[in-house]
């Protein structure tokens, strides 16, 4: 039975109960957002690593889509307090964003982006699943019985509503949202490295509205280039890192080849799909009975992740701005079998030991999309009538050097055949840029 009570009533307002987080300090929620943490559909992100298979390479890195979402919803709240502040939004709206971004992940597989990596071969992602679960599971129940029309709501978690004001869904999903000012604080300290480390306190301060869009004063465009930067610095150095990626293209190959068999992406039965988390894939992976020439690589590739038996690269090559060897290489995946044959072909190496890695991203990632950031819209002063500059980001200053796209083919192989691929790829790789 419905309360009927508005997300504005004053008992969303008591803080019931307070989080202590290494990164933000207290984190503070009430009666909804409690109820939510406490579910079991929520509960299971604790067994989701935020950075994958991260922590064979950065031991520190076991930190779970469920710290991520309550510190997104932190800084949520945080950016609600500075609008209203603005009388921008009102109580309800803050109670909406601060509850979106604790939601926005929620449809994460096991594995996190790896999981998206094999959903993509369905045709689907993870937002996708997260609407769904907003919708049909008991996070739908939760909302419903504090007022909330879960239908238009669920487009606000994954930041595309068009029932809210578009700010709304930048601050859930855009540029300057907070979940990608929470993923790079919480990456950076867990991960231990120093680059990840910005004001995000200062951007979040920075906010404008220009029209229907989120903007930032351009008194704080140096907190924002300090975005740019660590965002560029982290995939350089964590998320696309060698030894990383090598992990992270055995689980994903383990989860594909399997995947007949154990129906990873079949979502036809959600409550299977909520029970699944990192261990328990690897485990099903490396307890397969059934023998196949697939099942059989999976089993081995969960087996060898698990030793920490990692792939040997034999090449890499990184590609920036229009680097004339791109357009080829990046193609579409036609290429990489291609590719992959021909190598099999010249190596009598069995094609299935043959791993082509192509991680493509702006240099300056914004989205899980990762959609290339061209232009922010920024407040030139406060007067009464206040006046608004789209400008271009490679006009910023410092910009112009990192813009632009940061492709990165790998190849790798198991320890067996690495000094023959080695001398094979070479072979392909000096004649293909000659």
């Amino acid at each position: 039975m419905k309360r009927n009570i508005k997300l504005s009533d004053s008992i969303l307002k008591n803080q019931v109960t307070q989080i202590r987080d290494p990164v933000h300090g207290y984190i503070y929620a009430n009666e909804l957002e409690c109820k939510i943490i406490d579910s079991p559909v929520f509960q299971r992100l604790r067994g989701i690593r935020q950075l994958a298979s991260a922590h064979l390479t950065y031991p520190g890195a076991l930190h779970t889509r469920f710290e991520h979402c309550i510190g997104s919803m932190h800084l949520a709240k945080r950016a609600s307090n500075h609008l209203k502040a603005q009388e921008i939004i009102d109580e309800e709206m803050s109670n909406e964003l601060s509850i979106a971004a604790l939601l926005h992940d929620i449809g994460h597989g096991p594995f996190s982006h790896l999981f998206e990596e094999v959903l993509h071969e369905k045709g689907m992602t993870h937002e996708n699943i997260t609407d769904r679960i907003i919708k049909e599971t008991e996070i739908a129940d939760i909302l419903s019985s504090f007022g909330v029309n879960v239908k238009k709501f669920s487009n606000l978690c994954i930041g595309v509503s068009k029932d809210h004001p578009r700010f709304m869904n930048d601050i859930i999903a855009g540029f300057l949202s907070v979940d990608s000012m929470d993923y790079l604080l919480r990456d950076s300290y867990f991960s231990g490295v120093e680059y990840g480390k910005v004001d995000v306190h200062r951007i979040i301060d920075a906010y404008e509205i220009a029209g229907k869009k989120l903007a930032i004063n351009k008194d704080s465009l140096y907190a924002l280039e300090s975005l740019m930067i660590a965002r560029y610095e982290m995939f350089r150095a964590v998320y696309f890192h060698k030894s990383v990626r090598a992990s992270a293209v055995m689980i994903t190959r383990a989860m594909n080849l399997s995947d007949d068999e154990l129906q990873f992406t079949d979502l036809n039965n959600l409550d299977r799909f909520l029970e699944l988390g990192d261990e328990k894939v690897l485990y099903n992976i490396s307890n397969l009975n059934i023998t196949n020439e697939n099942t059989k690589l999976a089993k081995k590739l969960a087996i060898d992740y698990t030793n920490r038996k990692m792939l040997k690269l034999v090449f890499e090559k990184i590609v920036l701005g229009k680097d004339k060897f791109s357009t080829k290489v990046f193609a579409q995946r036609k290429f990489r079998e291609n590719l992959a044959d021909e190598i099999a072909e010249r190596s009598n190496i069995p094609k299935s030991h043959i791993f082509i890695d192509v991680s493509t991203a702006t240099s300056v990632p914004t989205t899980s999309t990762k959609e290339s950031f061209n232009e922010i819209t920024v407040l030139l002063n406060k007067t009464r009538k206040k006046e608004f500059e789209t400008t271009k980001a490679t006009e910023l200053p410092l910009m112009n050097a990192i813009l632009g796209y940061m492709n990165i083919i790998r190849i790798y192989t198991t320890a067996r055949y690495k000094k023959k691929l080695e001398i094979i790829v070479k072979e392909i790789f000096e004649k293909e840029v000659s």
